[in-house]
């Protein structure tokens, strides 16, 4: 199998015709034609399948274009390092909002001093979203925190974050006090993502060891809309310590929730290290050691690291 064949074949799939593909490729039909049925017989499957409306991959053809796809950006990847003599490349990284908010700013500072060759690419979404785009090849690396995204992931247990209930200090039924615990918000109106956020998961699985219920009287899904509804006084929120930054002037309460099961864990996920490219294993180091970092200067609220 070479090089070629994996480009052949992904500008194939791109165009949707052999025919387009063989002039974009500067070459002739029944040459192009040789190469795909080359490679098919060297993978003993069938990858395009032909019809009246053009090309298209079979199921083993979309499979292999997403792996044809990551081999070619590795190896372009590697021409470019080798060009330039110093590390270079492409890398995809995938945060929660909140994560976002603490560890956004300073990886993309940190990537620019150390790596200024890597054009990060970082992505904000909800984490369900994110472990489906790393099991679909469409990024590198992601923070999650749900233990089982996918069985061909790399996870290393990175932090855990204490949950704290934000809200303003004049809203009614908030808690007074330095901390607080869960079986005292039984009357606090509370804004919360929905059921299927892995936050509002650990929030319901905790509520619940704790033999008592939230009192959810909205849920929003989009970090910035839920904390505007928070900062309008409207409603209070359980939310890791990062979530508070979004907040302005000194009317609002973040209250340190002290049950013991209300803590978020961070989990660094990627593809696994045979398909990370040396962009995406270095930028993987940058994160693990800034994380580290922004612990232990306290700036990321509320957060540990793990014990290893």
């Amino acid at each position: 199998m070479e090089l070629r064949q994996l480009r052949y074949f992904v500008r194939i799939v791109e165009l949707g015709s052999l025919s387009q593909a063989a002039a974009d490729l500067g070459l002739v039909t029944s040459a192009l034609s040789q190469q795909m049925s080359r490679l098919e017989g060297e993978l003993a499957t069938r990858l395009l399948q032909r019809g009246p409306s053009g090309v298209r991959p079979t199921d083993a053809g979309l499979a292999f274009l997403r792996q044809a796809q990551l081999a070619l950006r590795h190896a372009d990847e590697a021409v470019r390092a080798a060009h330039t003599a110093r590390l270079a490349g492409h890398v995809s990284v995938g945060l929660a909002p909140t994560t976002a908010t603490v560890l956004g700013l300073p990886l993309m500072q940190a990537m620019r001093e150390r790596y200024p060759d890597v054009r990060l690419h970082l992505v904000e979404a909800l984490t369900g979203d994110l472990a489906d785009r790393l099991n679909a090849r469409q990024l590198d690396l992601a923070l999650l925190f749900h233990a089982e995204p996918a069985r061909r992931l790399s996870l290393t247990p990175l932090l855990e974050e204490r949950l704290f209930v934000i809200g303003a200090r004049s809203l009614p039924g908030l808690p007074g006090g330095r901390s607080t615990r869960l079986d005292r918000l039984g009357t606090l109106p509370l804004v919360l993502p929905s059921a299927p956020h892995d936050l509002r998961t650990i929030v319901d699985a905790a509520f619940s060891r704790a033999r008592c219920a939230p009192h959810v009287v909205a849920e929003i899904d989009g970090l910035a809309l839920l904390m505007d509804v928070v900062s309008a006084g409207q409603a209070a929120t359980i939310q890791p310590g990062a979530a508070a930054a979004r907040l302005r002037g000194d009317d609002f309460a973040v209250l340190p929730i002290s049950d013991r099961h209300a803590r978020r864990p961070n989990l660094l996920a990627s593809l696994s290290d045979d398909e990370l490219s040396p962009a995406a294993l270095a930028t993987r180091g940058v994160i693990t050691e800034l994380a580290r970092e922004l612990v232990r200067s306290g700036r990321w609220a509320g957060a540990r690291l793990h014990e290893h």
